[in-house]
């Protein structure tokens, strides 16, 4: 599920960048899972395309081929996620059926459910906002599905490491605080991300690392909008200025957690953690740089999101591994006995 959760995220960028996500102007959660079938069929789909702000305003013109092209990605966006509810949804009611889920994680696995439900809706929600007076999807819709799929991805790897029989691992109350932050920074970047995206804000101040002629831009060109918290999520500089300070703050402390997990001589696997996660930001700031100045091509808008899923599996494993638990393999304690195995 995490794999294919990981799958879908980056399919969902590709299609942000192939400005291919309002290729489909209608959500039919069933009927919708077939592409159309014949000329006919293909001749509706590009009239409601047709019919939205994106086409008349960028893409008059275009002809049926390349729509086609931008549909496609639309469309396996939207079949990846039937796929993860119904790859989901099976194993879990066998699993339910057979009695082998405790109560604790039968809940979370509800929970995950709901939220991957949500999700669907989300995306619908985000979708129509391009539809009627807009080119282009709302960047807050936008960042809360992005954060949304990555905060049911995070349950799953979680929620995996949880039903390992394992002690936690001891360590300071620093490291701790330290790991949670780093958790949490990793999702303020990621909306950010999300925002930079929507705002198509990679596209300008392309470079580094001066933005908009110095290192910190002036105030009246960080906040011009009114009300003044309007810059934070509607002006491209501050977005983009917002986006490079978190990774500037989450590089140095990743650094200040690697160093005290070496110094504090904790367990071999939280100074293993702390240096992974430190490598994985340092790669994953390289590559923002390297995206930023070559204006974002695919391929390493792609592979800059690619990391971003990497950053942040690594940043919840080592929270997790630092967490505490009620005891050793809590999740299972309670599980009831498979239908038929004798007690």
């Amino acid at each position: 599920m995490a794999a294919l959760i990981a799958i879908m995220v980056l399919v969902g960028g590709a299609t942000r960048l192939t400005e291919s996500g309002l290729s489909i102007t209608e959500w039919k959660p069933v009927t919708g899972a077939l592409p159309p079938l014949n000329h006919e069929q293909w001749s509706q789909a590009f009239d409601g395309y047709k019919a939205i702000p994106q086409y008349r305003e960028l893409n008059a013109g275009m002809t049926l081929a390349q729509f086609k092209s931008i549909f496609w990605w639309e469309w396996s966006h939207r079949l990846l996620g039937r796929m993860i509810g119904v790859v989901y949804l099976l194993p879990f009611l066998w699993f339910m059926w057979r009695g082998s889920l405790g109560g604790e994680l039968k809940r979370r696995l509800w929970v995950i459910f709901a939220l991957g439900g949500l999700q669907g809706a989300v995306g619908w929600w985000m979708v129509a906002s391009g539809l009627s007076q807009r080119v282009e999807v709302s960047q807050y819709r936008l960042a809360t599905h992005l954060v949304l799929a990555l905060l049911i991805y995070s349950a799953i790897v979680w929620t995996l490491r949880r039903l390992a029989a394992r002690s936690p691992a001891v360590a300071t109350a620093r490291l701790k605080a330290t790991s949670v932050i780093l958790l949490v920074l990793t999702f303020v970047q990621l909306y950010l991300g999300a925002l930079v995206a929507g705002l198509r804000a990679g596209k300008v101040y392309n470079t580094w690392p001066d933005i908009d002629g110095g290192f910190i831009p002036s105030t009246a060109r960080l906040f011009f909008e009114q009300p003044w918290w309007r810059n934070l999520f509607d002006n491209t500089l501050t977005v983009q200025f917002e986006h490079r300070m978190v990774a500037y703050t989450l590089f140095t402390l990743a650094i200040l957690h690697a160093v005290d997990a070496i110094r504090a001589r904790v367990d071999g696997t939280v100074v293993r953690g702390a240096l992974l996660l430190l490598a994985a930001i340092t790669l994953q700031a390289t590559l923002g740089i390297l995206t930023l100045l070559n204006q974002v091509p695919i391929d390493l808008g792609l592979t800059h999101q690619g990391v971003a899923i990497v950053v942040l599996t690594l940043a919840v494993l080592q929270t997790e591994r630092l967490a505490a638990r009620r005891q050793p393999n809590a999740l299972a304690q309670d599980r009831p006995l498979p239908i038929g195995q004798p007690g």
